[in-house]
């Protein structure tokens, strides 16, 4: 036989079981206990050996267990109700509220990854399961939104360990069959693909859809016969560690997303870049606005910016994207034309120093300078990211550089126990997931009946246990482990000792093997017979990251002692699904990072929200989620010089904390042998996670704080022929051309006294201004209590009023500070031009006295 066809013969979906086929190609099934439950029931083990994907049970199931459930009464009322909620939350009409979206267009939704389930392994981490919420919660929220990813057929790797705990790793091809995929096609049915240039020519792809709910997510696919073999390698693995596939997988996700945008005939109103990796979209949109509205290109780079948000996740400058100028030029020259600029310019733009053509292109910086707004991922992030990028805006004091933070927030109803959300229906109501931040819902948690919680909670960890020994038994089966070793894993981890999980991507400053460096004392506390504890650590190094891989390898030698191995585990095969086994089954979450860099880790909200009690250094999140009755801190949220002694130091700081707080507490057990100290915690715990760190709010203050002021300012700038907007470009040149002749002369008091606090003190300056004008600036006092030689501490600044013209092109301007406590106090003046957030970040428009 030369040649063998193929084809596949699928069940027939009997008519009263219709609506499982749509169910299953909307993932709003997979936030939806309900929804999971009901696949379950067709084929428990089918819907377990699937990794819990409803299309491949729905392929496999045999056609008379269909015909059974279709006169199944039970089933079908069960599906009923599904189909009641989904038809609810999901195909209902747009609230009026959304109206605006409608008019102006949706919010487009740039990520590199997207992170929805375990059946769709197109993700890498904490960027993708953050991307994945979002959409879910845009979903929940009927907020009209589009993600834009790439389809990587061979997603991110499968992690396996050999015999000395070597990190190995497995890229198997994604069976598309089995995705809840839809091609994009146009009105005749054709297929639709777009195209970007680069130096290997011409590179095709086409778009997949994928339903979230009532998120529309596009995927871009270049595995395509009309591509050379380089470009279908492009969608291949995600993060390939080769500079010119990941240059081309971004050109592919900014310009190719904007273009498939169009060609689906998208016209989005904001546009949100989730990290840096998204940026090149910025040249497809200044050319297509410019095309569209009949603009050049000042005018043009004055509209992008502002429609335009940008999220910083990584708080570590390397970790940012940057390529060699030679790289990324050829796939700039197609857009001198439609610009009218050269690639010098072009390249510029991702350049710290616009005069130094050699340096790195980043994608932050292009990212950054085409945003109006920019956030960090967590309050203490913001404060790391001014001090990463001050350098991109000389002159501005640290605390002012334009970066603001949304901390992350996690999506409830995907990471919530079963067991917990059967208690939420029972005590808050059947839609609590919609209502979860309103102070009532968040209140009547505490009329949860503690021995309630607490066997929901036993419940939990009894099921991450057994998920633990299955996925151990597996991977040591898949390594020829002796039988002997096989019996021993059936008997690791017990059910009712304090169990630990630390369970992250495996990186040096994360610290997994912080417990390790008083191996004594941690073998006291896990072999301990009155008090013991066991530890379940799971998580994957980077795959070019040595160090992690070696960090791993010693926690491996270590859980192989005699004398710890039915108590501290390494789980591998860490993925989305026992990602959740772990969050909803712990006892305590451990989370031991180097701060500050940790921007914000959203593992720990997932555990809390589940009655899981933090045990975290002051790092990300925890700063803002840490109280003392719901979790432990690792230290007072000190920052060191010296990372051995600070490992060194944090520690013991961490065996202090577990054996002098967080052990006694678990077992100190009273009324019915519940440890009711312990119960509360985890109370105020959930209570926490619900109101400050759901994606409900997260998206909602996305909306509130960057999407609708967008929204607002879009029509101004775009009516009368851009008009507004091209005012904007005449008066930033303007800006630039004559900020060079701006001086402040040395400002004064009033007078020379002691001042009392509840005073006012008069303050004046003049202010040369060249050619610009009064109108054209903001003078103001920068004033504050006086730290080291020449430094303030929590500077404010108080505006000033133009009095009078003292002279040609000079002004004398007054301000008055309020004296509002006691304290030594120092001032200066400083010039900023006057305009909107965008005008006021404009790089190197400030002067000072």
């Amino acid at each position: 036989m030369k040649r063998i066809l193929t084809y596949q013969v699928f069940p027939k979906i009997p008519l009263p079981l219709a609506f499982l086929e749509t169910l299953s190609r909307n993932l709003w099934w997979c936030w939806k206990p309900e929804a999971v439950e009901l696949f379950r029931r067709i084929d428990p083990m089918l819907w377990k050996t699937s990794n819990g994907n409803p299309i491949v049970v729905l392929s496999n199931v045999e056609q008379g267990r269909l015909e059974e459930l279709a006169k199944d009464d039970s089933f079908i009322a069960h599906m009923q109700r599904v189909q009641e909620r989904f038809e609810k939350r999901v195909t209902y009409n747009l609230e009026a509220s959304r109206k605006v979206y409608e008019e102006m267009g949706p919010v487009a939704y740039f990520s590199m990854e997207f992170g929805l389930h375990e059946s769709i392994p197109i993700f890498a981490g904490g960027l993708g399961i953050l991307a994945g919420d979002h959409l879910k919660a845009a979903s929940n929220l009927s907020l009209p939104m589009v993600g834009l990813g790439l389809l990587y057929r061979n997603g991110y790797f499968q992690q396996h360990l050999n015999s000395d705990g070597w990190q190995q790793e497995e890229y198997p091809e994604i069976d598309l069959e089995h995705l809840p995929l839809e091609r994009a096609r146009d009105d005749q049915g054709n297929e639709i693909t777009i195209s970007v240039i680069g130096p290997i020519g011409v590179i095709h792809s086409s778009i997949w859809k994928i339903r979230v709910g009532r998120t529309l997510l596009l995927l871009l696919d270049t595995n395509l016969p009309q591509n050379q073999p380089e470009a279908r390698e492009i969608s291949s693995r995600l993060y390939a560690s080769e500079p010119t596939i990941r240059l081309n997988q971004e050109i592919l996700l900014g310009i190719g997303g904007v273009r498939a945008l169009s060609a689906l005939g998208i016209f989005p109103s904001v546009y949100h870049l989730n990290e840096g990796h998204p940026a090149f979209s910025t040249f497809e949109r200044l050319s297509t606005v410019m095309k569209r509205h009949r603009i050049d290109l000042k005018t043009a780079l004055q509209i992008i910016p502002r429609c335009t948000v940008f999220t910083t996740h990584t708080p570590v400058a390397a970790g940012h994207d940057a390529f060699s100028p030679d790289l990324v030029r050829p796939y700039l020259m197609p857009f001198q034309e439609s610009l009218g600029i050269d690639s010098d310019r072009m390249l510029s733009w991702g350049q710290a120093a616009p005069n130094d053509k050699g340096a790195p292109f980043s994608m932050f910086i292009l990212g950054s300078r085409f945003s109006q707004f920019r956030n960090a991922v967590s309050r203490l992030h913001e404060r790391t990211a001014r001090r990463m990028w001050t350098h991109l805006w000389p002159g501005k004091p640290e605390e002012e550089i334009p970066i603001s933070h949304v901390t992350n927030g996690i999506h409830i109803s995907t990471f919530i126990a079963p067991e917990i959300a059967m208690l939420f229906d029972r005590h808050i109501g059947p839609e609590w997931y919609m209502s979860s931040r309103r102070p009532e819902n968040i209140r009547r948690i505490d009329e949860i009946y503690n021995e309630g919680l607490w066997r929901a909670h036993e419940m939990a960890r009894t099921r991450l246990i057994h998920t633990c020994r299955e996925h151990m038994k597996r991977h040591y089966t898949r390594r020829n482990a002796p039988h002997a070793l096989l019996k021993e894993i059936e008997g690791a981890l017990e059910q009712d000792i304090l169990t630990i999980a630390f369970a992250r991507r495996f990186a040096v400053y994360k610290r997994a093997d912080l417990l390790l460096k008083d191996p004594d004392r941690l073998i006291a506390l896990l072999s301990s017979e009155t008090r013991p504890i066991q530890i379940i650590f799971a998580g994957k190094a980077h795959p070019r990251d040595d160090q992690g891989k070696e960090m791993i390898r010693r926690v491996i030698q270590f859980v192989k002692r005699p004398e710890v191995r039915k108590r501290m585990v390494f789980v591998e095969g860490y993925d989305m699904a026992l990602a959740k086994s772990l969050v909803q089954g712990a006892d305590i979450w451990l989370n031991t990072p180097r701060r500050p860099n940790e921007a914000c880790g959203t593992s720990g909200m997932k555990a809390a929200l589940n009655g899981v009690l933090n045990v975290s250094i002051l790092d990300g999140w925890w700063c803002e989620g840490y109280a003392e009755d719901r979790g432990w801190a690792i230290g007072a949220g000190e920052e060191y010089a010296d990372p051995a002694y600070q490992d060194a130091v944090e520690s013991q700081a961490l065996f202090n904390v577990l054996e002098n707080e967080v052990i006694p507490c678990f077992y100190e057990k009273h009324n019915g042998g519940l440890p009711d100290r312990w119960i509360s915690m985890m109370k105020a715990s959930m209570k926490m996670a619900m109101r400050d760190f759901c994606s409900l709010r997260m998206v909602s203050e996305y909306e509130d704080r960057f999407y609708l002021p967008i929204l607002r300012q879009i029509p101004a700038l775009l009516q009368k022929q851009a008009a507004s907007a091209k005012r904007l470009a005449i008066q930033e040149e303007r800006l630039y051309q004559l900020w060079k002749h701006v001086r402040i002369g040395l400002p004064s008091l009033c007078c020379r006294r002691p001042f009392r606090v509840g005073e006012k003190c008069e303050i004046t300056a003049e202010v040369h201004l060249g050619e610009l004008l009064p109108d054209e600036v903001d003078v103001e006092v920068y004033n504050g209590r006086m730290g080291s030689v020449n430094s303030m501490k929590g500077a404010e600044t108080f505006p000033m009023k133009m009095v009078e013209a003292t002279g040609p092109k000079t002004y004398r301007y007054v301000g008055e500070v309020f004296c509002q406590a006691p304290g030594r106090y120092g001032f200066t003046v400083r010039t900023t031009p006057r305009g909107d957030a965008f005008v006021k970040a404009l790089p190197g428009l400030i002067a000072w006295s």
